[in-house]
């Protein structure tokens, strides 16, 4: 094995990988999950042979948007885990979540919509990940929530919130949420 085949992908490959998803965010969100690859290659300043060697099919292309877009997500629960106030910081969260869950649907039903083991792992993966850091707010800001909360019945909760067609109602069923979980007497 020589030494270079330990290395990880070159500095030029990583950046258009990053170039190509950021590029893809946007396309799809402009244009939905059936924009043309010659598109999303052009906005990254890449040939489409590079995006075709980073991402073979739309759904390696989807996955890896997607999995940005979790990612995204996580981070900022974790800074919002250092916030000095608790509550605020998971409402904040969940905030962010709303939309996340109202705005990335579409795609991460495409980038989970084969059957292959390694996308049914992801998912799961992507699941946990959101879950971890639901909960570690959940558990945070316990002292001002119902004793009896999970991060699973608030991440259901505001699910539903999110799938509302309606932006004012899923405010409002954002507001509805955050006093149902409050503490009897804090909300």
């Amino acid at each position: 094995m020589s030494p270079d085949s330990k290395r990880g992908p070159r500095s030029d490959a990583s950046r258009n990988r990053a170039r190509l998803i950021a590029a893809a965010r946007e396309a799809l969100a402009e244009a939905g999950n059936d924009v043309a690859f010659d598109v999303i290659a052009r906005r990254a300043g890449v040939g489409n042979a590079t995006l075709y060697r980073h991402f073979p099919t739309r759904a390696d292309l989807l996955v890896a948007v997607y999995a940005d877009e979790v990612a995204v997500l996580c981070q900022r629960g974790e800074q919002l885990l250092r916030s000095a106030d608790p509550t605020g910081a998971l409402f904040a969260w969940l905030d962010e979540f709303v939309v996340h869950v109202a705005t990335k649907r579409p795609l991460a039903l495409a980038a989970t919509e084969s059957t292959d083991e390694r996308r049914t792992t992801l998912f799961r993966d992507w699941h946990a990940s959101i879950t971890s850091i639901a909960d570690r707010l959940v558990r945070r800001a316990q002292p001002a929530l119902r004793s009896d909360l999970t991060a699973t019945d608030v991440l259901t909760l505001a699910s539903g919130a999110a799938l509302t067609a309606d932006a004012a109602q899923a405010r409002r069923l954002v507001g509805l949420l955050r006093t149902g979980i409050a503490a009897t007497g804090t909300g």
